[in-house]
């Protein structure tokens, strides 16, 4: 879900949902409300289906069960296909939320370009005294490195 942003539905669809295999299996008609948002998942199944299907969700072990004509019906994924949808919805999700949020930002803040050469302040960068060049690549002694020589004991 993204903080702010509005869905409104489309319509409604009536589609056969089954469960299972050809030996053991459950089929019922499930209404979806349709939306034009863009999302990385095609349908998302919530509380009405897991009703209408009686099913127990464990979401340590990313399984669905429910009772089928023949023995209990198991519906399961892998963590790496788990992950692989989470990291795209993460990136829609962001994808939208900028396409909101930047204009905004844009149309609030006056651009500022700063000069990298005038000191930002008069506590601007002084190296220590106690300072040591030290050259860190023997082929070229133009490259260094200052360090300080008096460390606290800590």
């Amino acid at each position: 879900m993204i903080l702010g942003a509005q869905v409104y539905p489309l319509g409604q669809i009536n589609l056969p949902v089954m469960f299972g295999f050809r030996a053991n299996f459950r089929s019922k008609v499930l209404t979806f409300e349709v939306v034009d948002f863009p999302g990385s998942y095609h349908a998302i199944l919530g509380w009405p289906c897991y009703a209408t299907f009686m099913v127990i969700s464990n979401y340590t072990y990313l399984k669905l069960k429910m009772p089928g004509p023949n023995g209990v019906i198991t519906v399961g994924s892998t963590f790496s296909h788990t992950y692989t949808c989470d990291r795209e919805h993460y990136k829609i999700a962001m994808a939208v939320i900028n396409s909101t949020e930047l204009p905004k930002l844009g149309n609030s803040s006056t651009p500022v370009v700063l000069d990298c050469n005038k000191p930002t302040s008069s506590s601007a960068f002084h190296p220590m005294e106690e300072t040591k060049a030290v050259g860190i690549d023997p082929a070229d002694l133009t490259k260094m490195v200052r360090i300080g020589t008096k460390l606290l004991a800590k």
